[in-house]
């Protein structure tokens, strides 16, 4: 039997087990840093966002030349390298006293765990074969729920204390972390570096089929703050279910991916089938926002009920959503740009954290009920052009002469 959290040993489980590392350092990270920053190192909320926002902006930019670096030096040495540069970033959170030094430390860190992001994957799809990616990326997303939920675990117990010693204790086990994720890769086998048949100085960006699968992926993606942002908001503002809810609907979540993102992940082995768990994904999403926009004005039981259907349906779509996307990131990137073309597909994330804050705030506690509908309409728009727009991208590829995916 298949362990969702465990991949076969060897080179996937290696990278699962790097995976894990870093994951539960940054899960104590995430549930400590806005309190560190506003109240160890005394700078005001809205200048933390900023900073952030700025930090993340400039780790969109420079994933894609960070991914090409993995590509003509090696995504080993360099997955590496950005691990250290990681680690470094994370402990220099411990000595900025200032604004401006917060930023740097914060650019520092984005552009690190950007480019990182978009080695590692170069290195997966070097150490694995086409058809075992989209499930080793199940793997490993699974590992970082459980990774993430740990760190949240221990992120806790600072914050219960509260002193400024268990902050910095929570800093310094993130930094310790990623030089043990650079410790694991190193165990990995070399991944020689691949020469571009093309080079473009704009790269992936001269790429517009690419660049639109990113770009609708980015759209399906709005929907990531909605835990740590938008259902809070809703709960507390739009419904009178208990507050206490929130933290119950993280942990179904956490707990169904898990569980369940490897299965889901199993029939999806090509373009083919990635465009349909695409689209499926959309109609369950569809589905959840219409289960919550139904918590609105409801008794606290029903509001309940109905936020718990939404809540399942929601993991549902995001995990049918990732699966389909992670093959398709990979089918229509050319074998020597890996690295760069998933540089450029992971800034998807970084706009949607910093853009769907205001989306999802808008929509749903602004707008109420039209908004949920809103949210799901244009999800189920999205999901159904990934189809048209990945059988174009694929197209394109045929037209220069490079290897066409086979479903």
């Amino acid at each position: 039997m298949t362990n969702a959290l465990v991949p076969p040993a060897g080179p996937q489980r290696v990278l699962a087990l790097a995976q894990l590392t870093n994951s539960v350092g940054d899960g104590a990270y995430y549930v400590t840093s806005a309190l560190y920053f506003t109240h160890v190192v005394g700078l005001a909320p809205a200048r933390v966002g900023l900073g952030l926002t700025l930090a993340w902006a400039f780790g969109s930019l420079v994933g894609v030349p960070l991914g090409r670096l993995a590509d003509r030096r090696g995504p080993r040495g360099t997955a590496v390298l950005l691990a250290l540069a990681t680690a470094l970033a994370v402990g220099s959170f411990l000595v900025v006293r200032g604004f401006w030094p917060f930023v740097a430390a914060a650019c520092a860190y984005a552009a690190a765990q950007s480019g990182l992001a978009a080695a590692r994957q170069a290195l997966l799809a070097g150490l694995t074969s086409a058809g075992e990616r989209t499930g080793l990326l199940a793997h490993l997303q699974s590992t970082l729920n459980a990774g993430l939920a740990v760190g949240a675990g221990l992120g806790g117990l600072a914050l219960h204390a509260g002193t400024r010693a268990a902050y910095l204790g929570v800093f310094a086990l993130d930094a310790v972390s990623f030089v043990v994720c650079a410790a694991l890769l190193l165990r990995l086998p070399s991944v020689p570096p691949r020469a571009a048949k093309n080079r473009h100085g704009l790269g992936v960006l001269r790429d517009r089929p690419y660049a639109v699968v990113t770009l609708l992926n980015t759209v399906l993606l709005l929907r990531m703050p909605l835990l740590s942002l938008g259902l809070p908001l809703w709960i507390a503002e739009r419904t009178d279910a208990p507050t206490w809810l929130v933290s119950a609907l993280f942990v179904l979540n956490t707990g169904a991916v898990m569980l369940f993102q490897v299965r889901m992940a199993r029939g999806v082995n090509g373009l083919a089938s990635a465009t349909r768990a695409v689209r499926r994904s959309g109609w369950v999403m569809l589905a959840a926002c219409a289960a919550f926009a139904l918590s609105a004005g409801a008794s606290p039981w029903v509001a309940v009920g109905a936020l718990i259907v939404g809540a399942g349906l929601q993991v549902v779509a995001e995990m049918g959503q990732s699966a389909g996307s992670w093959q398709l990131s990979f089918d229509l990137a050319p074998a020597d740009r890996v690295g760069e073309y998933q540089g450029f597909f992971g800034t998807g994330v970084t706009v949607a954290r910093t853009l769907g804050p205001l989306v999802l705030t808008t929509l749903l506690v602004a707008w109420g009920t039209p908004g949920w509908l809103l949210l799901g309409g244009v999800t189920l728009a999205a999901s159904y052009a990934m189809g048209p727009a990945a059988h174009r991208a694929q197209g394109a590829r045929a037209d220069v002469g490079l290897p066409v995916p086979v479903n």
